[in-house]
């Protein structure tokens, strides 16, 4: 990789069970990278796991959600200077050496957002998971103009101008809806074939009733809400 500094923001919440092998594994294959922890507000020993190991981490006092989070890694990121910032899960999902080809892939394609897409070149699955992610695609398609694959991967890497549109402002969550209005704002997003594995262990927060509501959430704000937002 060249000089240009990257940095993975890691948000964790009740992730003592992985964290640990989630950071060694990065620090191994992509020793360049840096990273930075948001605790946010975890109730386990994910805070002493990054105390008694040296993980950097900004410790949120209370649990704020998944876009409190990541906005607070992303401003972060602008006071720090990074030239990349790549979302990166706690659980064991995503894995580490993807993150020099979505660079490669940005700096090609000169572009904005590259999401680690796990169906570029494999197909998905016809399964109730799978429903929603083709839905999400087509809303995407028919408000932009553009086939996002995988519009629910939360790999995905931002240079650094949408380091500083997600820093300052607070509207946009690292969900499908802000990568839809950001592409009708004139941002360019890429997607790079990966694999994902199973979470380490725990489980996801995405139950049936959760899933549901993420649902609707993401219809409304793609058909709706972003075209009322300057």
């Amino acid at each position: 990789m060249s000089s240009q500094r990257v940095l993975a923001i890691i948000p964790a919440y009740n992730e003592e069970k992985c964290l640990r092998q989630t950071i060694e594994e990065l620090s191994v294959v992509a020793p360049e990278v840096d990273y930075i922890v948001i605790n946010d507000g975890s109730s386990d020993g994910t805070r002493d796991i990054c105390i008694l190991n040296g993980y950097p981490m900004l410790d949120m006092l209370v649990n704020c959600g998944l876009t409190v989070g990541f906005q607070t890694g992303m401003k972060y990121a602008l006071q720090h200077d990074y030239d990349f910032a790549v979302q990166f899960d706690a659980d064991g999902q995503h894995r580490p050496e993807y993150i020099k080809c979505m660079l490669d892939c940005m700096r090609e394609n000169d572009a904005d957002i590259v999401i680690g897409s796990r169906f570029v070149t494999a197909k998905k699955e016809h399964s109730a998971r799978m429903m929603g992610s083709r839905l999400i695609t087509a809303l995407i398609k028919l408000t932009t103009g553009c086939t996002i694959k995988d519009p629910t991967s939360g790999m995905r890497l931002y240079n650094r101008r949408m380091i500083g549109r997600f820093a300052q402002d607070n509207a946009l969550n690292p969900e499908p809806e802000s990568i839809a209005y950001l592409i009708r704002k004139g941002a360019k997003v890429c997607e790079v074939q990966v694999s994902m594995r199973e979470r380490l262990a725990g489980e996801s927060y995405l139950n049936l009733t959760k899933s549901i509501a993420y649902m609707v959430r993401a219809f409304t704000a793609i058909m709706f809400s972003q075209w009322f937002r300057r």
